[in-house]
Parts: C-alpha cells; sequence; structure tokens
C-alpha cells in the first residue's frame, strides 16, 4: 500500500507560527523534503523534531520527483516544506503533487501561515475576490507585460519581490497602477514587521535600503461614485475606460457594459462621463 505525502505549511518568520498538527506529522513521517535543509534543520531544532530531511528545490525537481514518488510507493511517508509558507505557492511543490495524483497516492494538505494571507488581513482591502500571483519576471520587456496584466485585475492582487528589484517594479507599475492603494509588507510575523501603505508612485519614491522579500498587495479597483449623477472631478470611469481601451480589452460597447456592471450606473451614464471628458479635452 502506498504512502502519503503531506504538504506542510511552516511558518514565514515567528517559529512559533506552526500548527499542533504539523508538528505531529514532520515528527511522524520517515523523511521531510525541505526546499533549504538547513533552514529547516532551525526550525526542526526549535521543536525537538530529529526526522531525516532531504533536499527538494527548483534546481533538482527532475531527479528528486521519482525518488520521492518510488518512497511514497514502498510505502513510506513524506511530508514536503519550503523555506517558509506553504509548498506550491511560488515554491516547490506542485510537481510533487501532481506526480503524487497521477500515481493514486494520497495527498493530504496540512494547513498553516501565508504570506499572501497574512498581508491580505493587515491591508483592509476587501478580501473576496482575491487573486495570489508570483514574482514578475526579471527580463524588462516580460515584466513590463506581466504588470500591464496584473493591471487589468480589478479586485485586490498579491505578489513578491525581491529587496533589489522593488523600487523599479513599483516605478515601473505607477502608470499601470495609478492611484489604486497599495500595501508593502515586509519581514511578515517577525520582529521588525513593517506595513508600507501609499500608491505604486508614492512608495516607490519613500523605499531607502530595502531589505527583506517584500509582499505586494494590489487594492482593488476605487469604488466608482454610487450616485447616478456623473462627476465631472470624478475620473474613475473615464480613466478606466481608456485603459482598458488602450490594452484591446475589447469593444466600446464591450466596455462601457462593463464599466456599467462594475459600478452599478446604467451604460448611458458611463457613455455620457466619456463624452463629457472628451469636451473638457478639446
Amino acid at each position: 500500500m502506498s504512502g502519503t505525502l503531506y504538504v506542510v505549511a511552516t511558518p514565514i518568520g515567528n517559529l512559533e507560527d506552526i500548527t499542533l498538527r504539523a508538528l505531529r506529522v514532520l515528527r511522524e513521517v520517515d523523511v521531510i523534503a525541505a526546499e533549504d535543509t538547513r533552514r529547516t534543520a532551525r526550525l526542526l531544532s526549535h521543536h525537538g523534531i530529529s526526522t531525516p530531511t532531504l533536499s527538494f528545490h527548483e534546481h533538482n525537481t527532475r531527479s528528486r520527483v521519482p525518488q520521492l514518488i518510488s518512497r511514497l510507493e514502498a510505502g513510506e511517508r513524506v511530508a514536503i516544506v519550503t523555506d517558509a509558507g506553504t509548498p506550491g505557492v511560488s515554491d516547490p511543490g506542485l510537481e510533487l503533487v501532481q506526480a503524487a495524483i497521477d500515481r493514486k497516492i494520497i495527498v493530504d494538505p496540512i494547513p498553516g501561515a501565508s504570506a499572501p494571507l497574512t498581508a491580505l488581513i493587515a491591508s483592509g482591502f476587501e478580501m473576496v475576490p482575491f487573486t495570489v500571483l508570483g514574482f514578475p519576471p526579471y527580463r524588462s520587456k516580460a515584466r513590463a507585460a506581466w504588470l500591464q496584466d496584473a493591471a487589468k485585475i480589478p479586485h485586490a492582487f498579491s505578489f513578491f519581490e525581491a529587496p533589489h528589484r522593488i523600487q523599479a517594479t513599483l516605478g515601473e507599475s505607477a502608470d499601470l497602477f495609478g492611484e489604486r492603494p497599495i500595501i508593502l509588507a515586509r519581514e511578515l510575523t517577525k520582529v521588525h514587521q513593517e506595513f508600507l501603505r501609499g500608491t505604486a508612485s508614492e512608495l516607490s519614491k519613500c523605499l531607502s535600503s530595502p531589505r527583506g522579500e517584500f509582499t505586494i498587495i494590489v487594492g482593488p479597483v476605487s469604488n466608482l461614485s454610487e450616485s447616478n449623477e456623473i462627476q465631472l472631478n470624478d475620473t474613475d470611469v473615464v480613466r478606466e475606460f481608456w485603459r482598458i481601451t488602450e490594452s484591446g480589452g475589447g469593444s466600446r460597447r464591450q466596455i462601457v457594459t462593463e464599466l456599467a456592471k462594475r459600478s452599478g450606473r446604467s451604460a448611458k451614464d458611463v457613455y455620457s462621463a466619456i463624452e463629457q471628458a472628451k469636451k473638457l479635452v478639446t
């Protein structure tokens, strides 16, 4: 009979942020597949766990997955952990889970800490719906396209960024994200935990010698006025219309219909706001 693959969430900073169930599983399994065995060793030592570990990271996935599947099929119990948080969320793990499912091996998730959800809770933004993204691409052209696609998401979403790229990424996204509120979360759950709030433009200017990986939460597109009367100084509808138009998001009718639905206004009102804005610039 095959063993069980346990996908175990570990702390993202504070070593106390781990469940009793996770600790029991880590004690009872035959081996722990860890993204960084040295980092995991500190967690295990802190909780008095002596289970052997095996490295499992992005550079050895191809060789490790068959090895771990073989051990699982032999009846062993395997736990997979990453440096921090939940395996598979921008971290190794998905390939092993998929391989286990293909072989009809039981996959048992052990929930726990998650950087995107931790930052979202502190953001004060509407939580549903919410999209979790990973790291933007390194190459400038791919990153620009990635940010453009991300900016099209109307609700709150998250992504990660390294300290040496955070200012450049915020600078590049300033026009794309506009006045959308953003929270930068750094050193989550640690002693020097920090939350910075503002727009992409504001935050890109206030960072000095950034350290630690950043979790970025971009707030939802501002709720448009609930009044059916269009306010000429409220440019949300018009700005969103031109943003979607320039990105090739559909025909004029489709865009107006979507904006009407999103803002709770009639299509006629949306058309009116757009036409009035045109008159102001002619």
